[in-house]
């Protein structure tokens, strides 16, 4: 088992500006960041970096400042925000699908010195705001284009860039003297928590943080030497940050950026990634379109996959159990992997893949058992932005579907007596932003940190989240009910995008479901109907039916209590655009239940249902 220490040595004293200098130094030649642009080197980013460091810095940023982002991923993203670190300010990236009163909240608590927008959209939602920020000193924007004139808090990134260029000829020590005064107790990025149970928070990370959790991934699931990644969520999500952002540092490796998520899979094709997180939805989405693949291919092409599958789901099974499969069914695998299952990987991008992650929701067990049959393990984390993302993992040669597996190296996790999961150790954030600017911690006097999430251990030391504290639903009967277990089954269905459970304070459960925008038209298209329009779909017979059907599956691997007794099928989608989720897509249980109130009152109506 690896320990605090192995991944102390490996972290060594890095920080990220010592990590940036290293890289060009040593790597300078090797790729480092793809986009619509082109590909940058190392030695690139390195004297971007430098440039735009001095940029800021002309433009007032400094020691402490808070600078907000709202930009797309693009390279540019990657080099405003390890600029910034370089004078010791705290980058912050903001969700793109913020309404301009969520601006507001997060500009004036962070009270921000620099704003950095791509362009005009970015510009319209943020220009409301931003007079009434009274420490404002720069407005940087990328689309030169959307500059307002006469505006001098105004500059363009390119403008920004050349005067920096120009700063860094003169003084190109500058930047050796700003990663030098870098250590790895100090901030190095701030996130702002979705906001699921109140107002976001700003949750800030240091050096020290991040880089523990880099090295601690590479020793875990070791991959190739300066490995290729993936870029496509958004770097307000600390899954990006610290695996398409410090990862990346850490291992010298080549990010590709996918900022449109229906590209995805063809720049996973062209990119070939030794690694890919993904969050659950995702996850499901690709399971949804292999079994979809599968199920159109001829008889004998299809029993040769189904078959290779099997193989791979026992030796999948045999590993879960913490045993190595026997010698012939190693064998069979192997043979099975390398003659069929890889391909088929290959198809998806995923071929060379060896450390595959799934975080920030629970992912059904099933699913995971889908992919362990193609011969893919999934490692499960659970963690929170205040953990540095992951601080418990299922590991390559330990792991059990339907838990999030056990503590990282150095990290303690212990459930207190109402049931909820505490932590402590080198991933536990530094603290929330105050309004007055400090940085205040939010563990006990013993260093443990309340998560907020439900969870008990196994006989084996395996972790299993059951809900949030504050989601679990109590009957009228006094039947404690988690909703998530009921909502992953159902969003197992391919027709169906996300699912709420009612029923707190009610006689019994009842759900909320929306239809996938992507695969329901798909699955529609396969049956005959003669409709892409989601709408219409919700009230079809045929779609009805089927949901029904997927809520009588998830029933019968639910308790009773747990048991959904009525459903309602919506007929649009819940988006963040939307309001019903979160930016990281999590379900806004307050807004849904305003909003369909009267949905929810009709499932309970006219007692047409007996309470279990």
């Amino acid at each position: 088992m690896l320990t605090e220490s192995d991944v102390r040595t490996r972290l060594g004293t890095w920080t990220v500006p010592t990590l940036v200098r290293r890289n060009a130094e040593r790597f300078g030649d090797r790729p480092a960041l793809s986009g619509a642009g082109g590909t940058h080197t190392w030695a690139q980013v390195r004297e971007q970096v430098a440039a735009v460091a001095h940029g800021l810095s002309a433009a007032g940023l400094g020691r402490g400042d808070r600078m907000l982002i709202d930009v797309s991923s693009r390279p540019e993203h990657w080099i405003v925000d390890v600029a910034a670190v370089h004078l010791g300010a705290l980058p912050c990236t903001t969700y793109a699908t913020l309404s301009t009163e969520q601006i507001r909240h997060v500009a004036t608590h962070s009270a921000a010195t620099v704003v950095v927008l791509e362009g005009g959209a970015q510009l319209h939602r943020w220009r409301p705001v931003l007079d009434e920020l009274p420490n404002l000193r720069a407005v940087v924007v990328l689309d030169a284009a959307a500059l307002p004139g006469g505006e001098s808090v105004f500059v363009s990134y390119d403008e920004l860039h050349r005067g920096g260029a120009d700063l860094h000829r003169r003084d190109p020590d500058a930047v050796e003297r700003w990663a030098d005064t870098a250590q790895q107790p100090d901030p190095v990025c701030m996130i702002y928590t979705s906001g699921t149970t109140g107002a976001p928070k700003g949750v800030v990370l240091s050096h020290e943080n991040v880089l523990y959790q880099a090295a601690a991934q590479e020793l875990i699931r070791p991959v190739e030497d300066h490995p290729r990644m993936v870029a496509y969520l958004p770097l307000a999500h600390v899954a990006e940050r610290v695996l398409g952002m410090y990862l990346l540092l850490f291992s010298a490796g080549h990010a590709t950026v996918c900022p449109d998520q229906a590209q995805l899979v063809a720049t996973l094709k062209d990119t070939r990634p030794h690694g890919f997180f993904g969050v659950p939805r995702v996850w499901e989405k690709i399971a949804a379109g292999i079994q979809g693949i599968l199920g159109g291919l001829p008889e004998q092409q299809r029993a040769a996959i189904e078959q290779a599958r099997e193989v791979a789901a026992t030796v999948y099974r045999i590993r879960a159990g913490g045993d190595e499969p026997p010698a012939d069914v190693a064998e069979a695998f192997d043979r099975a992997d390398r003659t069929v299952l890889r391909p088929l990987r290959e198809q998806l991008g995923l071929g060379d893949a060896e450390r595959l992650g799934s975080g920030a929701a629970p992912i059904p067990a099933s699913v995971l058992e889908f992919f362990g049959s193609l011969g893919m393990t999934i490692m499960e984390v659970w963690g929170l932005s205040e953990t540095t993302g992951a601080a418990t993992s299922t590991l390559p040669a330990r792991y059990r579907a339907g838990t999030v597996g056990l503590p990282m190296p150095g990290m303690e996790v212990r459930i207190a007596e109402d049931g909820e999961v505490e932590v402590r150790g080198p991933l536990v954030f530094l603290g929330y932003l105050g309004d007055d600017g400090s940085i205040r911690p939010d563990t006990d006097s013993d260093g443990w940190l309340a998560t907020g999430d439900i969870g008990s251990f196994d006989d084996d030391g395996f972790l299993t989240i059951t809900d949030r504290k504050k989601e679990l639903i109590v009957t009228s009967s006094g039947k404690n009910v988690a909703p998530s277990k009921a909502e992953g089954l159902l969003r197992t269905h391919p027709l169906i995008g996300y699912a709420a459970v009612i029923g707190d304070r009610r006689p019994y459960v009842t759900a909320l479901v929306t239809l996938d925008e992507e695969a329901a038209p798909a699955w529609a298209k396969t049956r005959g109907i003669d409709t892409a329009d989601v709408g219409e779909l919700a009230g079809h017979p045929e779609v009805l039916a089927a949901v029904a059907d997927a809520v009588e599956a998830a029933n019968a691997q639910l308790a009773r209590p747990e048991q959904i007794k009525d459903h309602r099928v919506l007929p649009r989608p819940w988006t963040p655009e939307s309001g019903e989720l979160t930016p990281t897509m999590k379900l806004k249980r307050r807004v849904i239940g305003e909003r369909h109130a009267a949905d929810i009152e009709s499932l309970y109506a006219d007692g047409k249902v007996t309470a279990p």
